[in-house]
């Protein structure tokens, strides 16, 4: 397992670009051409459909249903409590090999004030899945999003990925897993509170 604490990562001006849209007419030619290209006949019963089927998927990955501005909503009793929502699992990509990867998504927070809508967290994150990515950026750019939304720091976020890069190709490690965390704020600062999160963020990981 790999373990990663990113606490002060540079800034991308990438973030917040959004992929393209997808020329699902090239990539179906394009996918008939690789089937080809590897020995296959891609007109042959089976294949003849997958072009275009590969080029939906595509089209789907890249265009995720349009993230609707997070809701917060006032709560003046709250101090110093601690949230930690986890469990929520999306896909990527690896940029350097175009291999999926699974990435568990555990996300804390110190309200003040306010909360966010628990759903628009996993929104969060899959908007930023829905791209070309590494775990490493991805783990930073979510914090970085809530960190806006939330108009505070006291954010950390914790990711267990499994790469398909690593475990169906190279060396081939079945159970090869990689932590990252970002944290910021009173996270940063703060070691109980810290401890308090990657424990509870870290739970189900070490029952999985």
């Amino acid at each position: 397992m790999t373990d990663t604490l990113d606490r002060q990562a540079p800034r991308d001006s990438q973030d917040l670009v959004s992929p393209g849209t997808v020329d699902t007419d090239r990539v179906t030619d394009l996918v008939g051409q690789l089937l080809a290209a590897i020995g296959e006949d891609p007109r042959r019963e089976g294949l003849s459909d997958t072009p275009a089927r590969v080029a939906a998927w595509w089209r789907g990955f890249f265009s995720p249903e349009p993230t609707a501005t997070p809701t917060c909503f006032t709560e003046q009793h709250l101090s110093g409590q601690l949230v930690v929502i986890g469990g929520m699992g999306v896909w990527s990509l690896c940029e350097h090999h175009l291999l999926p990867m699974n990435l568990d998504v555990a996300v804390g927070y110190v309200p003040e004030g306010e909360v966010m809508g628990l759903s628009k967290f996993g929104r969060i994150a899959q908007q930023y899945a829905g791209r070309l990515q590494v775990q490493e950026r991805f783990t930073r750019q979510v914090a970085d999003q809530i960190a806006v939304v939330l108009g505070s720091n006291d954010v950390a976020v914790a990711v267990r990925g499994t790469h398909l890069c690593m475990s169906a190709r190279g060396v081939r490690m079945e159970a090869a897993r990689t932590t990252t965390v970002q944290a910021g704020g009173r996270f940063e600062s703060d070691p109980v509170l810290s401890q308090q999160f990657l424990t509870l963020a870290t739970d189900r990981w070490r029952t999985a």
